[in-house]
């Protein structure tokens, strides 16, 4: 047992007022202890703390009370017998007459109500006393902000888990919880308050239940908080929203049918309000409150409902009220209208409620009837007014609510306005036989009225969403009275919609929207519950084809008919209609020719866009046209090879670009392609293979590089089975190429024969087509994959690299990155690094006089060529280029192997370029020259190292990627570089080392640039005036940018931008005339408004010149420019004062 007197030091510690905070806290985690450890039973604490409970002392008497409470608090999982939470709790239940001792009451109360079963809980008849106590002596709404929450929280508790308790006490404590809500501010405070709001009224049923004039009390205090307006300050530390709390209100509201006669009215009331948030409120509080309180208490008002509801949809401010583009074809109504679309929510959960009064009240609603007397002045969608519009949509819109609703509704609907319709457009009941010719140009059976096709069409679309949303059906019984209506008239409204598209310049913009989507949506009908017959899918099918490949120069009506069709195959495929999809197989074969098509004069991209759109609607059509895109890519492939293909280069360009950019994609979140990706890159080598000459043609850079990027994308969505029978496929191509001169006996040497530095690479088109794909394979492989002989590939790649070959470079790395560290059969990479660092390198000058410059030495490894050991400002250039790319392969994987790397790269800047360049006479001029251009390719090394490659080494490409790499990177080099520019006595040398930093910077996540804020600040301001030179570094220099802005947004790095505001704000105001890059200097102005905020004392020197740098930012050919532009002069106009 623990010593009293260790016992009582701890006691008067906590209740001495004069003690610190922390003292105190650690006074009371002493006392806790020592119970949790039984070293303290609590009949012995309470015995000790006597007289401070007691006490005539308020202060010592609330803080020892405050004691045994936060003791009890935290011992809620130690078990307590029933006698001693009984003398505890009636203990606490009688301090909260005490006012000056409430808080450790509350707390005292609430720990003890809070225990769970097992160790120890209130019984009912203590939780009746703690209610009593709560009701007589509590006056909540005269207490602090923290008190009243521990007040809530107590009533709270005691609603939740004694009820029995709240029961006895009767109708009282409806009075107490309308005298602590009333007039209640705080947000926290009212969250709660709301949620005991409905707890006692779901407490109390009907019959049990308080009288209506409690009721009316009770609601008229929830009232006043409708609709709740959030006004505390942004700064406040407040972490409740303002939708928690409406959340939580309109549970309140709910909580009982009693609130009925008192919440309809009001929210009926704020409907009208000029705010929209009152209304959206009101719309959602309707809704909830028409499902809670049920039909019979809801009839009362459904007229005034329906009415305020219906004014709501015909006032819609949304300009334009009616949206036709491709965009929309999925569905019409009120995008962006929210009012609206909560008006519409809550009159579709009516109708599903009480169909048969609101199905009436639409029937006879004076303005609906109106619209439909009036339905032939609306003809021409251009010639009606704005209002009329509303209307027009506003009707749509309500009967497509009802129709949508429930099948009952639908019938109603259809029977009531689709005859109507039907006559006002002239259209007859057809036989699917009749005259069904879609390309035909047939005259229209019907009139051209606009109003009458936008309610057919949108009633039509809500009867299908009916259909296809049931879960049930294929239950839907077929004489159902909209089902029979419909198959009348399909064949016949199919008829008409196509000619609305076909009209020519008789037919506007919202007639050819309503046409096609009017044929998207018979085609989308489910096939159990509509009998559509064959021929009349195949009908519209035709014809939305029709207009695809005859109507390509209508932008809207190609557009639109793309999406329809694209729409129908998607729901075939989803919904497994199986009779609709042989009819649309032969609309994906159709489709799919247009690539060999001749005689087809669409533009080439649109056949590309038709048949990529129609291939990923659905996996099966995928299957079709995928062996269409690649027949056409051999064919324009192989007469490239041969005869330069004698069509534009664009059109094979864009084919590849189709194929890698949308088709494989698709195909890589899908199964099921593999094989066939397997044999697309295997065709293309063998055609590779085949032809041994290739055309100059092949030599235009656009189509080169399309091809890389098609392989490489292909090789990465293929498996890692695939990825071993491409490889040695490959391999197999290249090793037959007279460039590849692997010769297994020189196992430590590798000869550069005839090495040309007066060009990058001396090899035939064919070979470096060859060459580039095998590097490309190489990048997109999985590390697993096996290489037929990784010394050669390792080998070749090294000679092609230092001939300037940058995907050899690029594949090095991706070797480098994923190889294993364990042998399985194939070297390791500790074994591969030896082969690209210690392979001994000769370079024959004799044919072209190149100095070796290392005396008698006729052989080097990559470091010493990185060194200019071999006198070539070119070797070294490729010698650099390739290490980077290794070290970035490397530095991904988090190998240690990349500080080498590093030391080679840094002793390169450290040595003006290189410590082997000779300074003879016949050099001294030149020597400047061309050390600065060494050292700038580097620092861009390490920019290649850290930066995200879009070509290789990325999860596309299955590198090996260590989490935090860059914070790691960033952390080991910061303080090398910082100490090699302190050093530096060249001005060029500390450029290039900043530049070298600078990208390191840049290409770190912020947050772990942040801590170094104080030390990195300078270098970031001179490398911004240094990139700000030319328009090569923009990128970078945006990076930068966003880098100083957080910095200058960080609380923490406030010390270092006040510090150095003077030489930030010289360089944003450079920045801001920037001419290269619009992002600059928007992203420039904002730092300034930030620069703002600084103690004016620091800026206002400055004013004048960020003045007049933002006047002429005023006159930038941007808009967004001149926006912040704007901010900033006034920003700057008004500094605050701060100190």
């Amino acid at each position: 047992m623990a010593e009293l007197s260790e016992l009582t030091r701890h006691i008067e510690s906590y209740v001495d007022t004069s003690r610190s905070p922390s003292e105190q806290v650690a006074s009371l985690r002493a006392i806790t202890s020592l119970l949790k450890k039984n070293l303290l039973p609590i009949e012995i604490l309470v015995r000790e703390m006597g007289l401070y409970l007691t006490s005539t002392d308020s202060v010592i008497r609330c803080r020892g009370i405050l004691l045994l409470a936060e003791s009890l608090d935290c011992l809620s999982s130690k078990p307590l017998d029933t006698s001693t939470i009984h003398s505890l709790i009636i203990f606490f239940a009688d301090r909260l007459a005490d006012w000056k001792a409430l808080r450790g009451a509350l707390v005292g109360c609430l720990a003890l109500m809070r225990r769970k079963d097992g160790v120890g809980i209130v019984t009912i008849s203590d939780a009746l006393a703690v209610t009593k106590s709560y009701v007589h002596n509590l006056h909540v709404q005269s207490l602090a902000q923290h008190d009243r929450m521990l007040c809530f929280e107590l009533l709270e508790c005691l609603l939740e888990n004694y009820p029995d308790a709240i029961v006895s006490v009767g109708n009282e404590i409806f009075y107490a919880i309308c005298e602590a809500v009333d007039y209640e501010k705080d947000p926290q405070c009212l969250l709660v308050a709301f949620h005991i709001v409905e707890l006692a009224m779901r407490l109390f049923p009907d019959l049990y239940g308080p009288s209506d004039g409690i009721v009316g009390e009770i609601f008229d205090t929830l009232g006043r908080y409708f609709p709740i307006h959030f006004t505390h300050p942004k700064g406040e530390d407040v972490d409740v929203t303002r939708d928690e709390l409406s959340r939580a209100l309109m549970f309140a509201f709910t909580s009982t049918p009693l609130f009925e006669p008192f919440a309809i009215p009001l929210l009926l009331e704020k409907l009208s309000s000029s705010l929209p948030l009152a209304k959206i409120d009101a719309l959602k509080y309707l809704s909830h409150c028409t499902l809670k309180y049920g039909a019979d208490r809801m009839e009362k008002h459904a007229v005034a409902i329906w009415s305020s509801l219906r004014n709501i949809v015909f006032s819609s401010s949304q300009e334009p009220v009616l949206s036709f583009d491709c965009e929309s074809v999925d569905g019409i109504g009120f995008s962006d209208d929210d009012i609206a679309k909560e008006a519409l929510t809550v009159l579709e959960k009516l109708f599903m409620q009480n169909s048969v009064l609101f199905l009436n009240l639409i029937v006879n609603d004076e303005d609906i009837n109106l619209i439909f007397d009036n339905i032939n002045s609306y003809m021409n969608f251009s010639n009606i007014s704005l209002q009329s519009k509303r209307k027009i949509h506003g009707v749509g819109c309500i009967l497509a609510t009802a129709a949508r609703s429930t099948v009952f509704s639908c019938n109603r609907i259809f029977e009531s306005f689709f005859p109507c319709l039907m006559n006002t457009l002239g259209i007859s009941i057809l036989k699917p036989s009749d005259n069904m010719s879609p390309s035909g140009k047939h005259a229209v059976s019907g009139t051209l009225n606009f109003g009458a096709l936008y309610l057919s069409v949108i009633v039509l679309e809500a009867c299908r969403d009916l259909t296809v949303g049931s879960a049930q059906v294929a239950s839907f019984p077929t004489h159902e009275t909209f089902c029979c209506m419909l198959e009348r008239f399909s064949a016949s409204l199919a008829r008409d919609f196509i000619s609305y598209v076909g009209r020519g310049n008789e037919t506007s913009m919202a007639d050819v929207f309503l046409g096609v989507k009017g044929l998207q949506i018979l085609a989308t009908f489910p096939g159990s519950f509509l009998s559509m017959p064959e021929s009349l899918l195949e009908y519209i099918l035709t014809a939305l084809v029709s207009i695809i490949t005859e109507n390509f120069q209508g932008t809207l009506s190609w557009n639109l008919a793309l999406k329809a069709l694209v729409n129908v195959g998607s729901y075939i495929e989803k919904y497994h209609e199986s009779k609709k999809e042989i009819s649309y197989m032969v609309v994906v074969e159709k489709i799919g020719s247009l690539l060999t098509a001749a005689k087809c004069m669409m533009p080439y991209s649109r056949k590309l866009e038709a048949v990529s759109e129609v291939g990923m609607s659905g996996r099966n059509y995928m299957l079709k046209v995928v062996p269409r895109l690649e027949e056409a890519i051999f064919t324009n492939l192989s007469d490239l090879y041969v005869n330069g293909y004698m069509g534009p280069a664009e059109n094979t360009v864009r084919l590849l670009e189709c194929y890698t950019n949308k088709v494989l994609p698709w195909i890589n979140n899908s199964e099921g392609f593999d094989e066939v990706l397997h044999l697309f890159v295997i065709n293309i080598w063998n055609q590779i293979e085949c032809c041994k000459h290739f055309s100059t043609r092949t030599e235009e850079k656009d189509i080169f590089e399309a091809t890389m990027k098609t392989m490489k994308f292909a090789v990465s969505n293929c498996s890692e089975t695939s990825h071993n029978a491409i490889v040695q496929k490959a391999y197999a191509v290249v090793s037959s190429c007279h460039f590849f001169s692997w010769n297994e006996s020189a196992v430590n040497h590798v000869e550069m024969r005839g090495l040309d530095i007066s060009h990058e690479l001396k090899l035939s088109i064919r070979d470096r087509w060859v060459l580039s794909l095998f590097a490309s394979v190489i990048m997109a492989i999985h590390p697993q994959t096996r290489l037929p002989d990784v010394r050669a590939t390792l080998w070749l790649f090294m000679e092609m690299l230092l001939k300037g070959h940058v995907p050899s470079a690029q594949a090095l790395g991706s070797l480098v990155n994923k190889f294993g560290s364990k042998a399985n059969g194939q070297s390791t990479l500790d074994e591969a690094m030896d082969i690209i660092f210690n392979t001994s390198i000769s370079h024959a000058d004799s044919a072209y006089g190149i100095s070796m410059g290392i005396g008698d030495k006729s052989t080097m490894n990559l470091a010493d060529l990185c060194f200019g050991a071999s006198n070539s400002r070119l070797l070294q250039i490729n010698a650099i280029v390739g290490l980077a790319w290794i070290g970035k392969g490397l530095l991904m994987r988090g190998h240690e192997k990349v500080k080498d790397i590093v030391m080679i790269l840094l002793e390169c800047l450290s040595s003006k370029g290189g410590r082997h360049l000779r300074q003879d006479s016949g050099q001294e001029n030149c020597e400047q020259d061309v050390s600065s251009s060494v050292m700038t390719y580097v620092a861009d090394a390490f920019h290649i190292m850290m930066s995200d490659s879009e070509v290789c080494l990325s999860r596309r490409y299955h590198a090996n990627i260590r989490p935090l790499y860059k914070q790691r990177f960033f952390s080991t080099m910061m303080p090398m570089l910082q100490a090699l520019i302190i050093k530096s006595d060249s001005l060029f040398q500390r450029s290039v080392l900043c530049r070298a930093l600078a990208y390191i910077m840049s290409e770190t996540p912020l947050v772990a640039v942040l801590g170094e804020a104080k030390k990195l600040t300078p270098v970031l301001l001179d490398a911004l005036l240094m990139f700000s030179k030319d328009n090569l570094d923009k990128d970078t220099m945006y990076s930068l940018l966003l880098l100083l802005s957080g910095i200058l947004t960080d609380k923490s790095s406030q010390e270092v931008v006040i510090e150095n505001a003077h030489i930030i704000i010289n360089c944003l105001t450079r920045m801001v005339s920037y001419p290269h890059m619009m992002l600059v200097r928007e992203t420039a102005l904002q730092c300034l408004v930030a620069m703002s905020m600084l103690p004016h004392s620091r800026i206002y020197p400055l004013r004048t010149q960020v003045l007049q740098a933002v006047s002429r930012a005023l006159d930038d050919p941007k808009r967004s420019v001149r926006l912040q532009a704007v901010r900033c002069r006034q920003a700057w106009s008004s500094s605050p004062v701060t100190t």
